[in-house]
């Protein structure tokens, strides 16, 4: 489960990949330039999250999905006070 951005609370994307490395790198080179990543040029990785179990991992992205602003921005911050970009730790 990821959240990805542009810059400091700009547009938020979640989603959630079984390949978090080629993934964030098909958003950054907007492999599929249609999508809501690509119009919004979102490439700077500010949170994620390791499940064992694909099915967990889309229940939590359908639930984040529905969160109102101010939760996903203080659960990033928990972690990434700063939204750094987080891709060179993978």
């Amino acid at each position: 489960m990821t959240s990805i951005t542009n810059k400091i609370n700009g547009v938020l994307y979640i989603g959630f990949s079984n390949d978090l490395k080629r993934r964030i790198k098909q958003h950054r080179n907007k492999v599929h330039p249609n999508t809501f990543s690509a119009r919004y040029n979102l490439n700077r990785l500010v949170y994620f999250e390791y499940f064992i179990n694909r099915e967990e991992a889309l229940i939590r992205e359908k639930r984040m999905k529905k969160w109102k602003r101010e939760w996903k921005t203080s659960l990033i911050e928990e972690s990434n006070l700063e939204w750094k970009d987080l891709f060179d730790i993978l």
